[in-house]
């Protein structure tokens, strides 16, 4: 199986870890130490030589920060982790509420004065700039990495196999990008990438480098020309490097600061994602920089119409698996399954498409309180039994040669009270509103998160996680720059491929959420419309939603006819692909309310 279930957390290695890092801080004169979750490349996504975040504290999630000074040690985690941290981390470490308590904030709270410690690689230049301003009496000193001191079994460096992406799936030769974006760098002679994904995606490869994530660890810098100079371990490559062609020069990784010194400027940088060490290493060198967000962000957002329907199939693909897997649970008696056997099931399903390169991420699967804990990972200590009365929450992916997918569906198990329908029909409500909505360009994910919500708003409920976030196309299930939520500032523009997921959680006793992806698409003009340029939401997946767990009364004409509509679909789209089994409980499922 891609998916483990071996426990990952030690919270009991905790003390004696920090205990080490402290004892190194006190020697080096260090008062605070920042441990991020981020690597050198700045994604959010780590090998588990990068993984020192967990490795410290034992928190495992995929988002927060630890700051440790003499006296304490913060664990900062958003909304998402929140009743994750708990159990994860030693009393040793206070879980920090953030950002609602920004780090800034924090550091000046409980260290007055003295030296902030930090490795240069693993903080961009737009986080070390904002903390520089907020805390002008702290003195900020770059230094090697504290915690690779003091891990003595700490995993080598991944050296994943890179393979072509066709052109059949990407839509665009590479040289083709390469020039494209290459002429887009206006004030700039050269741009330095750092986004394994972003080079991914120019270079139309594919990596194994982080699990469930097929991009491979590098960097790169562009030149306005077109060439570029890709600083990657040879070994990766085998004879990918010779079909890259004339325009790919590969160069050993511990070259790039050499190079980069020899780099003429004006060099262009995004601040977001650059590490301090690569612009620190400019401006020792004299070198001109200007900066301006990788160059690669919106153009890999705004998937070609190959892309799309590349997409397109292997959500089709993916459908087909699911559909055979909720049509085998709902076989099994209440109380025969636990929460393994679910991520297994659906494994399988999805293995035997015959085209599954890997998950897109670890299965989420949780019964009962489980589902209440945002980005819950099952393991053996906890695997729970699915009884009756319960409400499963399944979100997983799969990462096909033509797409990513990821899906949550709430299941209803045995027989449901009527506070989790009531509650499962408003988050449904708001799913379909983003699915049904028309709106300017121009517009940001701020702009329409709002629409999910206002169903949860009217009963005095809402969730901490935003509504959805960009997906790529055989890349990172979470991809940027777009994102539907409240602090999505980029406006959408056609081909950008989102999740739509509102949930409603409640602590200690269920989750729900409901995850279709979706694709910006221009909407069809109306000849009396004032508004020149209208967008709208095309559906990508299609998976039967629960109809036992939804409140007929409660959802409003148009949203019945959405919701009928939308399983009419599911059942033209996917009925011909299944056998008698799954097609029985398709038809079944996709019945009109």
């Amino acid at each position: 199986m891609f998916q483990s279930f071996e426990e990952t957390s030690n919270p009991a290695a905790g003390p004696g870890r920090l205990a080490d890092l402290r004892g190194v801080m006190s020697k080096e004169g260090f008062d605070a130490f920042i441990v991020p979750r981020s690597d050198a490349h700045q994604g959010e996504y780590v090998a588990p030589r990068d993984d020192r975040l967990a490795w410290l504290t034992g928190f495992t999630g995929s988002a927060g920060f630890a700051v440790i000074l003499a006296d304490r040690a913060g664990v900062f985690v958003d909304s998402r982790y929140r009743v994750q941290v708990k159990v994860q981390v030693a009393s040793d470490f206070t879980p920090v509420d953030w950002p609602e308590i920004s780090l800034s904030d924090w550091i000046a709270e409980h260290l007055s004065g003295g030296v902030v410690a930090y490795d240069p690689w693993l903080f961009s230049v737009e986080q070390l700039r904002k903390l520089m301003k907020d805390l002008p009496e702290h003195e900020f000193r770059a230094t090697d990495n504290l915690i690779d001191r003091i891990w003595e079994d700490q995993p080598d460096a991944p050296i994943g196999k890179i393979t072509a992406q066709p052109v059949e799936f990407a839509g665009e030769a590479h040289d083709e990008k390469l020039k494209r974006i290459g002429a887009s760098l206006k004030a700039a002679k050269a741009c330095v990438l750092t986004l394994p994904d972003s080079i991914a995606w120019l270079l139309n490869i594919r990596g194994t480098d982080i699990p469930r994530n097929p991009v491979p660890h590098a960097f790169a810098i562009l030149n306005n020309s077109g060439d570029i100079t890709l600083f990657v371990d040879d070994r990766k490559l085998g004879d990918l490097a010779t079909a890259l062609g004339p325009k790919v020069k590969i160069a050993a990784p511990d070259s790039l600061i050499t190079v980069l010194a020899g780099t003429e400027g004006p060099v262009q940088i995004d601040p977001a994602t650059c590490p301090v060490a690569i612009s620190s290493v400019l401006a020792t060198s004299g070198i001109a920089t200007t900066e301006a967000p990788d160059p690669c962000l919106l153009p890999k957002a705004c998937k070609n119409p190959t892309e799309i329907a590349s997409t397109r199939a292997a959500h089709t693909r993916d459908g087909v698996a699911m559909v055979r897997f909720l049509a085998w649970l709902d076989q099994q008696p209440a109380g025969s399954l636990t929460e393994i056997d679910v991520v297994k099931q659906l494994e399988g399903e999805r293995r035997a498409t015959n085209c599954l390169e890997d998950i897109s991420f670890e299965t989420i699967s949780g019964t009962g309180p489980n589902g209440a804990i945002v980005h819950y990972r099952v393991t053996e200590k906890t695997n729970a039994r699915i009884e009756d009365g319960h409400m499963l929450l399944v979100d997983s992916g799969g990462q096909y040669r033509d797409g990513t997918t990821d899906i949550t569906r709430t299941i209803a198990i045995g027989t449901v009270g009527d506070a989790e329908k009531q509650a499962f029909t408003r988050v449904l409500r708001g799913m379909i509103a983003i699915s049904r909505l028309k709106f300017p360009k121009g517009l940001a994910g701020r702009d329409l998160d709002a629409f999910a919500r206002a169903p949860l708003w009217e009963a005095g409920l809402d969730y901490g996680h935003g509504t959805g976030h960009g997906v790529g196309a055989f890349l990172s299930v979470h991809e940027g720059p777009q994102r539907l939520a409240r602090t999505g500032t980029v406006p959408f523009e056609p081909g950008m491929i989102l999740s739509n997921e509102p949930g409603f959680y409640r602590e200690g006793a269920f989750g729900i959420r409901i995850e279709n992806l979706i694709v910006v698409t221009q909407a069809e003009p109306r000849p009396d419309a004032t508004i020149r340029d209208l967008l709208e939401f095309e559906t990508l997946t299609y998976v039967p939603i629960d109809r036992r767990l939804i409140v007929a009364e409660m959802l409003t004409a148009p949203e019945r006819a959405w919701l009928n509509s939308y399983h009419e679909t599911c059942r033209n789209t996917l009925l011909p692909l299944v056998d008698d089994t799954a097609a029985q409980w398709l038809v079944n499922a996709t019945q009109p309310i």
